[in-house]
């Protein structure tokens, strides 16, 4: 099945370079794939994983090793972030 998955700020890093323009990716998951999963192939250390939605809605930790990806779904995450 395909998700769309974005990765913002530092983390844009991680996507192949045709993607760091848009920041998004289509990519093809297997049925039942979870956020860790995802997470884990493109091996993004856990403490850059800070906020993670899925079309919009939070997905809080305790809940990205077993909340599974759906058709068309979209994974967006973002890394911690300072300023002031």
């Amino acid at each position: 099945m395909k998700i769309t998955f974005k990765l913002f700020a530092s983390l844009q890093d991680y996507l192949p370079v045709d993607a760091k323009r848009t920041n998004a990716l289509s990519l093809e998951v297997d049925d039942a794939t979870t956020v860790a999963q995802v997470v884990e192939r493109f091996a993004l250390p856990q403490k850059l994983v800070h906020l993670v939605l899925i079309d919009g809605t939070f997905v809080p930790p305790a809940e990205r090793a077993g909340r599974t990806l759906h058709e068309g779904e979209t994974l967006a995450i973002w890394p911690p972030v300072a300023g002031g």
